[in-house]
């Protein structure tokens, strides 16, 4: 089985094209939420992430940007983009986006996976620390292998002989495509965040996203990607929708 696991789009139809167009071949595809917001694509991003079919979690966008929560807890960026996106999205959008399930998520084929948006015991909640990492490992009924995105930070932690580890894929170099694999040791747990198709912010300007593969009797594997793609594009749309100017501008940076 192999398993595409994206997160994180926020309306970025440029950062998705590119790496759908970068993935390898997979069985399924599951996103792990927050598939609008920020960005000035959201009807775009939804015809495609809806046309791949596979589970999506929702993320606190997806929920704020369809009125399912209100905007107090957002900086004044976030809410004006959430705002513009109330209006933008046309109802099918909406409608679906308010359906989507709070995780964690299941697959029948992978029963040793959940998927979840902010964390296993808190979908909101940010998992940037072996800390919050571990009290999350201490949660009871949760599977070996959590995907979590909301961060929008690729890598993630792993549990080992009674300790929380953070890990980060290793790149030589910024630009072009790149990948990393991780072969997942039996008997360790692991937090695994594929990073954020549309919005990166661990200092990598690139798409990210990973793939998940189980063969057999074999250890499972995941391979970590880094995409290009038009930043200027999504940049131009922002503009064009009078989006806050921050917004085009960390694309650049991956902050």
């Amino acid at each position: 089985m192999r398993l595409l696991v994206l997160s994180d789009v926020h309306a970025n139809l440029e950062a998705m094209e590119a790496c759908l167009a970068a993935a390898p071949a997979h069985d399924r595809v599951v996103n792990l939420g927050d598939v609008v917001g920020y960005n000035a694509s959201p009807n775009e991003v939804c015809e495609l992430v809806r046309a791949m079919g596979g589970p999506v979690v929702r993320g606190n966008h997806d929920r704020a940007c369809t009125g399912l929560t209100d905007l107090s807890e957002f900086n004044l960026v976030a809410a004006l983009s959430a705002q513009w996106t109330q209006i933008a999205l046309v109802r099918g959008h909406q409608n679906w986006l308010r359906s989507l399930p709070q995780g964690p998520v299941r697959l029948d084929e992978l029963p040793e996976l959940e998927f979840v948006h902010g964390s296993p015991r808190d979908e909101d909640e940010y998992l940037l620390n072996a800390s919050t990492a571990s009290a999350n490992f201490r949660e009871p009924d949760h599977a070996d292998v959590m995907m979590f995105g909301h961060t929008h930070v690729q890598g993630g932690f792993v549990y080992q002989e009674g300790k929380t580890h953070y890990f980060a894929p290793g790149y030589d170099t910024m630009e072009g495509v790149a990948e990393f694999t991780l072969t997942l040791t039996p008997g360790e747990r692991y937090l695994i965040n594929p990073g954020s198709v549309g919005q990166p912010r661990d200092g990598d300007w690139r798409a990210a996203f990973a793939l998940y593969e189980k063969n057999g009797k074999a250890p499972a594997r995941v391979t970590f990607y880094r995409v290009p793609y038009n930043v200027k594009k999504a940049q131009d749309r922002i503009f064009a929708a009078s989006l806050p100017e921050r917004l085009a501008l960390r694309l650049a940076t991956g902050r």
